[in-house]
């Protein structure tokens, strides 16, 4: 059991029969009257959001996680399929399990699958992967006033801005947090 006040954001914990990831914690004092925590939480089973208020010293059962390295493999259009590096079993996870991450992921790409009481809940990424251009907005001479940007294509289909001396068959390094670009690569 773990209290309330002592979750971060990223800490997993089930409360209801409930899997929940917290995305943002918020420690509210009112000035005769408790602390109350209040949570921005994601169901890790069914990927909704919502926002939660527990008064100060509230218990919730803390969960660990099972983490595995796991080899991405293909996309079968409805399924992403992964392999474990260890055992070579294969793992079909769907869209809704990898929200956020098949954007960074290609062919052979190494992740870790976090998963409780057997069933994957979670893919973890680094933090950050480096992917080819495929597809780039064209420079225009002159076109530099204000920090200028230009959008592009990876090879993963994810779009993004980019500075505008990126072209296509560059590779750039991207942050999976943020989405952002971090520089190019040689």
């Amino acid at each position: 059991m773990a209290e309330v006040q002592q979750l971060r954001k990223g800490n997993i914990f089930q409360d209801e029969n409930q899997l929940w990831r917290v995305l943002e914690y918020q420690h509210i004092k009112v000035a005769r009257g408790g602390a109350t925590i209040r949570l921005r939480l994601r169901n890790l089973r069914s990927g909704s959001t919502v926002e939660k208020t527990y008064n100060n010293g509230s218990r919730v059962d803390d969960v660990r996680l099972d983490s595995r390295t796991v080899q991405y493999q293909y996309n079968d259009g409805h399924l992403y399929h992964f392999m474990d590096t260890e055992t070579y079993e294969q793992i079909a996870l769907s869209p809704e399990t990898l929200e956020g991450v098949s954007d960074f992921i290609k062919d052979n790409t190494t992740v870790n699958i976090e998963s409780f009481e057997g069933e994957p809940l979670t893919v973890s990424l680094p933090t950050t992967v480096d992917l080819e251009v495929v597809w780039a907005e064209m420079a225009i001479a002159g076109d530099t006033a204000n920090s200028p940007s230009k959008q592009v294509e990876l090879e993963t289909g994810f779009k993004l801005q980019v500075p505008m001396f990126v072209k296509e068959g560059d590779t750039i390094r991207v942050d999976t947090r943020t989405g952002v670009y971090v520089t190019r690569v040689q």
